[in-house]
């Protein structure tokens, strides 16, 4: 699409809110979507979950259109309702509507997504809910008492939460996790001042500097097994978490290597030979190889904009909205077969996101 299609692009945006508001609960929670619905397909998997990543996004892009109720109502869920948050000051995987824990390994990046959208959200709105300065103050610590000089303490998984493992004997750690709690972690410590947050910060920064100076580009995680497939999440470094500026040579090499390897047709991968597909064929996923996915088409967009590279940015950003309809989905296949969960909450924030870097909400009738 050489033509920028404001006309779709509208209806995205007023699609987008409506997502937004059917994956917003009335407890508070936020689910990655909601499987209730009868748009949802009968062969997806059932993502009616909380995420708190996907939630901290969707947090992000709802204060771009504006929004405030979703964020403080979310805010709220996650002090109130998350499973064992008030006794360790950390979130998990993913939650039930009603907080338990379904799935209890731990990904870093939730918690440091969480400081990082809670403290946006407080910046942005000085004088409202004051649970959100104690969700950023215990949030803080804890993820400051899961953090030893170099390491994790506890066995971590990444955003993309697959078998892929980092452990703390080998000192592996996830380069996007790490990122996004280094950031989320600054940010706390604006709002809430406490030595061991600001030095668990400190130590995070300087750690990916140091372990990542010497890369071609930004890997995947490092340790005694590093992992350097090129990672499209890794974009995460240059935006929104700017670990790197993204006129280093790093995040220029980065750009470029995730360009190279992890696109086909425009689409952008999470990484090379991907298998993910959440497409139920007779009670089994296929496996058989993943789509691309809107988010990162979108992620990539916002970051090649933000380095000035306006035409390559409305490239990926166009991709999506050409093969899509009223619904982003989290992956669209080049086959008739697979199906990505649609809507995804986290692909419509991401689009918002993208479509505010390129001014295109503003101009929205």
């Amino acid at each position: 699409m050489s033509q920028i299609d404001k006309k779709k692009i509208n209806k995205l945006i007023k699609s987008s809110q409506n997502v937004f508001k059917d994956c917003a609960l009335e407890n508070g929670g936020l689910v990655a979507a909601n499987s209730t619905k009868s748009y949802y397909g009968r062969d997806l998997s059932n993502y009616f979950y909380v995420w708190p990543r996907d939630g901290a996004y969707i947090c992000l892009a709802a204060q771009a259109l504006g929004w405030t109720e979703i964020q403080e109502k979310f805010f709220t869920w996650l002090i109130e309702r998350a499973e064992d948050w008030q006794e360790t000051g950390i979130f998990f995987e993913n939650y039930a509507p009603n907080g338990k824990q379904d799935l209890s390994r731990f990904p870093p990046d939730q918690n440091g997504a969480i400081l990082w959208a809670a403290c946006n959200y407080l910046h942005n709105n000085p004088k409202k809910n004051k649970k959100v300065k104690e969700l950023i103050k215990k949030t803080a610590k804890g993820l400051s008492k899961s953090w030893e000089k170099d390491c994790f303490k506890m066995i971590t998984c990444d955003l993309w939460e697959e078998e892929r493992m980092c452990f703390p004997d080998s000192g592996g750690v996830f380069s996007y996790s790490l990122a996004a709690c280094a950031r989320g972690l600054e940010e706390a410590n604006k709002i809430y001042p406490q030595k061991q947050i600001e030095k668990t910060a400190r130590q995070m920064k300087n750690l990916l500097k140091n372990k990542l100076k010497n890369e071609k580009y930004i890997i995947r995680s490092w340790g005694a097994i590093p992992d350097r497939r090129i990672d499209s999440s890794t974009l995460g470094l240059i935006w929104p978490f700017e670990i790197f500026s993204s006129q280093s040579r790093l995040a220029q090499r980065t750009i470029q290597e995730i360009k190279k390897r992890n696109e086909e047709d425009g689409g952008i991968y999470r990484y090379e030979d991907d298998r993910y597909d959440s497409h139920m064929a007779k009670g089994r996923y296929r496996k058989s190889g993943a789509g691309y996915w809107p988010l990162l088409n979108f992620w990539l967009s916002i970051v090649l904009n933000k380095v000035g590279e306006r035409k390559d940015a409305l490239k990926y950003y166009n991709k999506v909205i050409a093969e899509v309809d009223e619904y982003i989905p989290e992956q669209i296949f080049n086959n008739n077969i697979q199906k990505g969960i649609s809507p995804l909450a986290w692909s419509h924030a991401m689009f918002i996101l993208a479509s505010q870097e390129l001014g295109f909400l503003e101009e929205k009738e």
